[in-house]
């Protein structure tokens, strides 16, 4: 894939639209390095003029500050705010929640300031623009999926309608859980915990948010966040029902469905 660094651009004399913050999911976890690809791919597919930091691109410091290492927050924070700020960057989307919500929310306190996107958002506003077209009677047509929102995208940010109108552009049948939209369950990995041991309980959290999804009846589960992948994809694996239910990133149900 052709992926532009900032560096390679500014070298050129060029000013990307946005920059693709790809977070140490999309990085290093092979998982979610396909979640990254698929996107890079739509945005590649839409003629979107962007670019990544590459190796400049740090942990945005909030698995740090949820657990309460407001020191090294703060230091990785100032460095990426460096970074950024050098290159005079505006606008960032990333695909991952958690690094959305502290580049928007958090970094600003520090002095980075920035347009900061979701890529549900602006894979709605590329579906609505027509910059994007998706196939008719694609992969998902008819298929039933049920979409999780992620804590830090919904009850952290109020986006619950973008994502959805995504997957209502599919010829699909979106099925919500009991519990969505801001009574969402917790996949399991916020504040965290994702990088620690669970502390002892009757149950897993995210065996709970797995079956709830399975309990619709539908064939795809769609996250928009790398974390919640992992765990409802751990759920699903726990009820042994892998062969039947796939956990898939909207991004990559796009990608799929691009004509």
């Amino acid at each position: 894939m052709t992926v532009r660094t900032m560096a390679e651009m500014m070298a050129n004399g060029e000013t990307p639209e946005i920059l693709f913050w790809v977070g140490c999911a999309g990085s290093f976890d092979q998982r979610a390095q396909k979640i990254t690809k698929a996107f890079a791919a739509i945005l590649n597919a839409a003629g979107i003029k962007y670019a990544i930091l590459g190796k400049e691109e740090a942990c945005t410091g909030d698995p740090a500050r949820r657990a309460g290492n407001e020191f090294l927050f703060q230091m990785m924070a100032y460095n990426n705010i460096q970074v950024l700020n050098g290159y005079e960057v505006k606008k960032i989307v990333t695909a991952c929640p958690h690094c959305f919500n502290i580049l928007k929310n958090e970094y600003p306190e520090l002095g980075g300031n920035y347009e900061v996107i979701h890529h549900t958002q602006l894979l709605q506003q590329l579906i609505n623009d027509g910059r994007i077209k998706l196939k008719e009677g694609g992969a998902f047509k008819g298929k039933k999926i049920t979409y999780h929102d992620s804590c830090y995208l919904g009850r952290s940010n109020n986006i619950y309608e973008a994502p959805r109108r995504v997957l209502e552009a599919l010829d699909a049948e979106l099925v919500e859980m009991k519990r969505c939209g801001s009574n969402g369950l917790c996949c399991g990995a916020g504040g965290a915990q994702m990088f620690k041991e669970e502390e002892k309980g009757d149950r897993y959290v995210n065996t709970e948010r797995s079956t709830e999804a399975i309990g619709t009846g539908a064939r795809v589960i769609a996250a928009a966040c790398p974390f919640c992948n992992t765990m409802l994809t751990d759920g699903v694996k726990h009820n042994e029902k892998e062969n039947e239910v796939s956990v898939m990133d909207i991004a990559e149900i796009v990608a799929a469905s691009i004509s």
